[in-house]
């Protein structure tokens, strides 16, 4: 598996390199063993599922506050995703910048969202669906989100944004004094 690191500090995007034949192919999308070269060291304890019918559609920006923190490891396993993961950590290098990947089934990329990162993605086909590893169990008690298309990122979505839930619509806006969040 090839790491390959993003703009944003410690963010990366995982590219399993299949093998092939005339059968079809295989690759591996985790391996904790190569993981840990990037300091990965905690266990996945939770796998989630989504399917987004809609293309435009966008869904995000989600994270967990402490101590629910997680790392997330995303994959899309039909259609195809422009990816978004926004660096939300206080004293991080990167702090407030974002970053944007093709996700597909086709490339079969996974994206690395390390903790205190805010992620989100817009569908580029009908009927996409994404996999998540969690390091973290899902607590609603301690989710927190950022509005898709606050001003203060100027998220670049490459779609005409067809679909947003309500629950993402009230995500809040940064504040120009928001210092980030102690992860």
């Amino acid at each position: 598996m090839k790491i390959l690191q993003t703009p944003l500090q410690n963010a990366f995007v995982l590219e399993p390199e299949p093998f092939a034949d005339d059968r079809g192919k295989f690759a591996r999308i985790y391996c904790h063993e190569e993981l840990k070269e990037i300091g990965h060291y905690k266990p996945i304890v939770q796998i989630n599922h989504s399917l987004t019918r809609q293309k435009g559609a966008v869904r995000g920006m989600h994270f967990q506050y402490p101590p629910k923190v997680e790392i997330k490891m995303v994959k899309c396993i039909n259609g195809s995703v422009y990816d978004v993961i926004i660096d939300l950590r206080r004293n991080s290098s990167t702090f407030l910048r974002w970053y944007g990947e093709i996700l597909s089934a086709e490339n079969i990329k996974m994206i690395y969202v390390p903790e205190g990162l805010a992620h989100g993605f817009q569908v580029l086909e009908a009927n996409s669906e994404l996999l998540y590893f969690h390091t973290e169990f899902y607590s609603p008690e301690h989710e927190g989100g950022v509005r898709y298309n606050d001003p203060l990122l100027n998220i670049s979505w490459p779609l005409e944004v067809a679909d947003v839930s309500t629950r993402d619509q009230n995500h809040p806006l940064l504040s120009e004094d928001f210092e980030g969040i102690e992860f």
